[in-house]
């Protein structure tokens, strides 16, 4: 695995942390892991899969 280092705010990551605690994710880095697979596989679907889904950020 690389190590990717990334500015997030503040109240994301207290979400992240709460996510944490309540036992969902075993730390930070698996919960934001989920969120970036979660992300791509959207992303793969392609365009007729899309309804009802995020939609993400393209920087």
């Amino acid at each position: 695995m690389e190590r990717v280092t990334l500015r997030i705010p503040k109240q994301q990551i207290e979400e992240v942390e709460q996510l944490v605690d309540s036992g969902e994710f075993p730390n930070r880095s698996e919960a934001i892991r989920s969120a970036v697979r979660e992300m791509v596989n959207e992303q793969q679907d392609g365009p007729n899969e899309r309804s009802g889904k995020r939609n993400w950020a393209k920087v």
